[in-house]
């Protein structure tokens, strides 16, 4: 599909948008075919012409399972998205393609005034909260991708938390592009006012066809001061989707912001989280794993940038490659003139399997005061022939043997996921790994 003024005008009709967001998109083209590919990274060979760019929903938004298609909500249940809502969340909304197709919530969230919508329907229900924080904090303007992504952006996650308010489990969103050629889109724009907290899982994934397929989200997220998030994601895309991903936090003062970053699959992923550290005593956190095997690259790592004095950041990077993956960290540590007694903490680590798999570290470490402090750790390795062999010698085959190797590798990344999810990768890891 050729992405033209008349697509976009088509998208933003049948969504019923406002004239802002028309205009909003359109520009938002207008830069798109401006903007070349990063010039940084893996190189991105995408048809643009070839992506389904918006794909019109078959069910309607519902918050009954029952009311979706046999076969959409068979996906669904397969994945453990409609098991896992039932026994640890307070609420899950659903994208299939183009389009959320389920979303609901406890009722005692709605009686805390949280807001947790898809975001389209939020755009309508509340439109000035919605117009206060939208393009913000990432511009549409800044990349190829987010201009992409602000022409055609369909679905994603809305969330409110009211000041003064904590929740005991955490919120989930799942992603699923389920056709050939697809672009998935979803912009997904989450508010932690003060004092209060957030736990937000999000998961991805893709069956495997022959042609690309394509998924370019933003993500913007406001900490308040004193407010906590945490978003944690595991993507498992197939190896045919470029994960093209703009994720940003704002934190104000003595907040808190967690990125938890799981990146399984994908044919090329480039994701950095990213906090900006604007409130004194703010703090930000990343911490990843990429697991990168054949003809994957896994480009990701992340940002922090402090503005504010007394603000710290810790970037941990765990990276596995196998088979002939590529996994680099590229990273960036910024902290400012004004931002006086800050810290910034960074470690990388890649364990290789093979001898044609490949690893990068690519860090920009950054202090303009001498008040601060930075440290950065990289450390490369090959699974232990001693560890190996004394796993070995008690019973266990080698293959088992390196696995628990490798999840012993990446034990800060699991200890930090909820115990369904961290099953979940040691399962994905174990399959993708393994070549299995």
């Amino acid at each position: 599909m050729k992405l033209t003024e008349d697509v976009v005008k088509k998208i933003s009709k049948i969504k019923g948008e406002p004239q802002w967001m028309q205009e909003f998109r359109l520009r938002s083209l207008d830069a798109f075919k401006k903007s070349s590919n990063p010039h940084f990274g893996p190189k991105i060979d995408i048809d643009y012409d070839t992506i389904n760019y918006y794909k019109e929903r078959t069910d309607a938004l519902t918050d009954n399972w029952d009311n979706i298609s046999c076969d959409v909500r068979n996906v669904f249940d397969k994945l453990g998205v409609i098991s896992a809502e039932k026994k640890f969340l307070d609420g899950v909304g659903a994208q299939y393609d183009s389009e959320v197709i389920y979303h609901n919530m406890v009722r005692e969230l709605e009686e805390k005034n949280v807001i947790f919508l898809d975001t389209d329907t939020a755009l309508k229900r509340y439109p000035d909260l919605f117009k206060k924080y939208f393009n913000s904090l990432v511009k549409y303007n800044e990349n190829k991708f987010t201009a992409l992504n602000g022409a055609v952006w369909s679905g994603g996650t809305f969330i409110y938390i009211p000041p003064n308010t904590k929740l005991e489990r955490p919120l989930q969103s799942y992603f699923r592009i389920n056709s050939k050629n697809m672009g998935q889109f979803e912009r997904t724009l989450i508010i932690v006012d003060d004092n209060s907290s957030l736990h937000y899982i999000e998961g991805c994934t893709a069956p495997t066809y022959t042609e690309d397929a394509l998924h370019a989200a933003v993500v913007e997220i406001f900490v308040g001061k004193n407010a906590e998030c945490r978003y944690t994601t595991i993507q498992n895309w197939s190896n045919d989707v470029y994960n093209l991903v703009t994720k940003r936090a704002i934190v104000e003062e003595n907040g808190l912001m967690e990125w938890i970053d799981g990146n399984i699959g994908s044919k090329v992923n480039m994701k950095y989280p990213c906090c900006i550290l604007n409130g004194n005593g703010a703090r930000g956190s990343c911490i990843t794993v990429a697991a990168a095997t054949t003809n994957q690259i896994q480009d990701s790592g992340a940002k922090m940038i402090h503005l504010a004095e007394n603000t710290k950041s810790n970037i941990v990077s765990k990276s596995i490659v196998s088979n002939g993956g590529l996994a680099t960290y590229r990273g960036e540590v910024k902290i400012t003139k004004n931002a006086h007694n800050s810290s910034s903490s960074v470690k990388c680590d890649t364990l290789i399997l093979d001898e044609i798999s490949k690893s990068d570290t690519i860090p920009t470490n950054i202090v303009n005061n001498d008040t601060s402090f930075l440290e950065h750790e990289a450390t490369v390795s090959k699974i232990s022939e001693d560890k190996l062999f004394y796993l070995m010698s008690k019973g266990i085959s080698e293959e088992a043997a390196k696995e628990l190797i490798i999840m012993g590798f990446i034990g800060a990344f699991r200890e930090e996921l909820p115990m369904e999810y961290a099953v979940e990768l040691n399962r994905l890891l174990s399959l993708n790994i393994g070549g299995k």
